[in-house]
């Protein structure tokens, strides 16, 4: 019992001293929770990258149509190269997109350090418009570029603190981070907190308006989702969440966002060539 007592006991102080020291600031100024690093998730991210698509690979369920892939690239490229003049850093990610067949899925992710996909089910389904695609791409690509995989991961790890803290008394640590790689493909799939939406939302309309893609377009978006909602919700919605506001909170940032694509338009693209 009174070793029970102190093995909590000390768990408790290294949750404590975790809380305490385990902070880190948004690219919008937040301060966020942090027990992952961004260089973690960014290595277990690729690895479950290639876990969860070499599958779709065999099964020939990726990039099967020439035209869609070049659009999806053309459009990823224009807006990478916004992201990096946010964050200087991640010209250093290695950026990949990928197209997954699946007619049934209206999703699109992205995970820490630029790898994403999207699923032929939300371009079928909702049908969008390049500016509507840049919108669901930028918004994806500024989960990323917030951190919010790596926050995810770490919350999750606190709620798991005990199995935490039993690896550090052990010393053992690195059994807390076994299967990182799986967490980091769960944290795509995890509902992003309301928080964490409002910011994608914000940095993802800007990158995009300054790829030269109309910010007007983040509304219609939203639209044409709760439109395909109707028929029961895509599994978009379920890992971002859509408050009764959100199209609301976006169009009152167009007028901020109108100058940055119109000087866009006026001039050439800017792009970051994907390999």
């Amino acid at each position: 019992m009174k070793n029970t007592m102190k093995y909590y006991k000390y768990t408790l102080g290294i949750v404590l001293l975790l809380l305490i020291s385990s902070c880190a600031t948004s690219p919008t100024g937040r301060s966020q929770f942090m027990l992952v690093s961004e260089e973690t998730a960014i290595h277990s991210s690729k690895e479950a990258y290639v876990k969860m698509l070499q599958p779709l690979s065999d099964d020939g369920k990726l990039d099967n149509d020439p035209v869609v892939k070049q659009r999806v690239i053309n459009i990823t490229e224009r807006l990478i190269a916004q992201a990096i003049k946010i964050r200087p850093e991640t010209a250093k990610w290695d950026w990949e997109v990928k197209v997954i067949d699946d007619p049934n899925v209206v999703n699109a992710w992205c995970m820490a350090g630029g790898k994403m996909a999207v699923y032929t089910g939300l371009i079928n389904k909702i049908e969008p418009t390049d500016d509507e695609l840049a919108q669901v791409m930028g918004h994806e690509i500024s989960h990323a570029l917030a951190n919010h995989q790596a926050e995810k991961m770490s919350i999750s790890m606190i709620a798991t603190a005990g199995v935490i803290a039993a690896g550090i008394v052990s010393d053992r640590p690195a059994l807390a981070m076994t299967g990182a790689a799986l967490a980091a493909s769960l944290a795509i799939t995890k509902p992003n907190s309301r928080t964490a939406e409002t910011e994608a939302d914000r940095i993802g309309i800007e990158i995009a308006a300054k790829a030269g893609y109309n910010p007007n377009a983040a509304v219609s978006l939203w639209k044409k989702m709760a439109e395909v909602s109707g028929e029961g919700p895509p599994q978009f919605l379920s890992t971002h969440p859509a408050p009764a506001n959100r199209s609301s909170a976006l169009a009152a940032l167009i007028p901020e966002m109108m100058p940055y694509y119109e000087q866009a338009k006026a001039g050439e693209p800017e792009i970051y060539k994907l390999k």
